[in-house]
């Protein structure tokens, strides 16, 4: 008489989970932003290209903290945002500053357009896998979308005064060269994620942002260029200041006698 066999278990199927809705449209949007930036750019519209570069800046800073808001942060939503972001400050503002102004410079315009768009990469790759390891008081290597806001911030400015794209082609080549270099560099950039907006302030704070506020409605573009440009040139201006600090330490007193 056989023995009866045992029922093979049913191997429970499971389904893929959805994605959230809320931040991903955000991320999108950034994207499309980047998209668009590129195709206005072909069609010589460069005012329109930098701007959407802006507000696939702005969608990217919404996205993380509707995520964090609604409590639907998923690692998706974490891998997606970095695609976008490739695409909308890597490959976007390098293909941009290469059709305003660097294609004159043949084979030198093409590599500061590649070395920017691949500084990108690996600002992203680094910063993917150093998430939760270093201080969050600081960036290090320049951030991409700061990156993007400083060559797309000299492309806004050129185009809003009217100047000969052909007259820029050398800053334009030193700006996109440094961008690329700084994001992939050491230095260390504040994240302004520790600034305390609830605690009191000097009353000349206010007075200094509302002033900022007024230069910036005057002067848009200028101020956007000014203010990405300084913060792009603090990393290495804080490591020079760092470094002379540890060399005075270490410098023997000038009247000790050996």
């Amino acid at each position: 008489m056989s023995q009866p066999t045992p029922e093979t278990p049913v191997t429970e199927i499971k389904r893929p989970r959805g994605i959230y809705l809320l931040p991903n449209l955000f991320t999108t949007a950034a994207l499309f932003a980047g998209f668009y930036g590129v195709l206005a750019a072909m069609n010589g519209r460069y005012e329109a290209a930098a701007v959407a570069i802006f507000v696939a800046m702005i969608l990217d800073g919404l996205d993380g903290r509707v995520a964090r808001m609604t409590h639907t942060e998923s690692e998706f939503g974490v891998q997606y945002d970095s695609l976008s972001d490739m695409v909308s400050f890597g490959v976007a503002p390098g293909l941009i500053m290469y059709q305003w102004t660097l294609s004159g410079l043949g084979k030198a315009g093409w590599l500061a357009a590649f070395v920017y768009t691949a500084g990108a990469a690996l600002r992203l790759a680094r910063f993917n896998v150093q998430v939760g390891s270093i201080d969050k008081r600081y960036f290090m290597g320049l951030p991409s979308p700061s990156a993007a806001a400083v060559t797309m911030g000299l492309v806004w400015i050129g185009t809003d005064l009217g100047l000969d794209p052909a007259t820029l082609e050398l800053p334009a080549f030193v700006l996109t060269l440094g961008a690329g270099l700084l994001m992939v560099s050491n230095f260390l950039f504040h994240s302004f994620k520790k600034i305390d907006l609830n605690g009191k302030v000097p009353f000349v704070v206010v007075t200094v942002v509302m002033l900022g506020f007024g230069l910036a409605y005057l002067q848009t573009p200028a101020m956007v260029f000014g203010g990405f440009l300084i913060y792009a040139l603090s990393g290495p201006t804080l490591a020079i200041v760092r470094w002379r600090r540890r060399r005075r330490r270490h410098e023997p007193d000038a009247g000790s006698g050996g």
